[in-house]
């Protein structure tokens, strides 16, 4: 038995090829039955390998799924960026409605309770607040158009001898704003990966713009973790970086 390193919202161990994902809070409860309904259905709707999880145990919680091989991005190529916007493209195309029937969640009175956090918490701690509160205005349009995997970056896309061999993570897949998976492929990548994903894709400037705004807020996350865990040290990184992209 192997532990992967720490996740925030489960504890999970290799064991015999199978990765087995434990809570560690309850609200993580509904992400994982949710992810049992919806992947097993999805994945063979998608050009590249995704974990398709399966029910150990009810209590406590189990759930399981065939380890997805590969190493996380870490150079991100132009051939990598045409098959990361080619998945995009798939999974954003997905019939909405079939699935919600399959049990992609609605996050958006979450996502409320997030903005009220970052205007109560974070927003304070900043020294120029107009770009900011901007920043939450614009996001606080809700847009709910197409399944989306909610927590993309190079951490949970996977490769294999330079080749992407699949998307992991599905705990934040939910029905939202399709730009929320264009945030760090387009605006956290190097310009031959992003360009190459906006043409497979087909991101339009709209998306493009919008996707923006979901990289700067990218960093708000990190403070409010911070603060829920007394963490000073992530607290400052994350502010400096609120700040740093609050001008990009």
């Amino acid at each position: 038995m192997n532990d992967f390193d720490g996740g925030w919202d489960s504890q999970a161990t290799l064991t015999d090829g199978w990765v087995e994902r434990v809570p560690r809070r309850p609200d993580v409860h509904v992400r994982l039955l949710a992810e049992i309904r919806l992947l097993p259905w999805l994945a063979p709707r998608l050009p590249l390998p995704v974990p398709v999880p399966e029910l150990v145990s009810d209590d406590p919680l189990v759930v399981r799924h065939r380890l997805v091989p590969g190493d996380p991005l870490e150079s991100p190529t132009a051939e990598q960026g045409r098959d990361l916007g080619l998945f995009l493209r798939a999974l954003h195309d997905t019939p909405l409605d079939q699935a919600r029937a399959h049990g992609l969640r609605d996050i958006h009175d979450e996502f409320a309770e997030d903005l009220a956090l970052f205007r109560a918490r974070v927003l304070p701690l900043l020294p120029e607040k107009t770009r900011a509160t901007a920043l939450l205005d614009a996001l606080e349009q809700r847009v709910t158009t197409t399944v989306v995997h909610g927590d993309l970056g190079p951490e949970h896309v996977l490769t294999s001898n330079g080749d992407l061999s699949g998307v992991i993570d599905f705990g934040d897949a939910h029905a939202g704003d399709p730009a929320i998976d264009l945030a760090w492929t387009l605006h956290g990548t190097p310009p031959d990966f992003a360009a190459a994903l906006a043409t497979a894709y087909g991101v339009t400037p709209a998306l493009r713009a919008r996707g923006l705004l979901w990289h700067k807020l990218g960093p708000w996350h990190e403070v409010t973790r911070a603060l829920a865990t007394d963490d000073p040290g992530m607290r400052d990184a994350g502010l400096a970086g609120v700040e740093a992209r609050l001008t990009l």
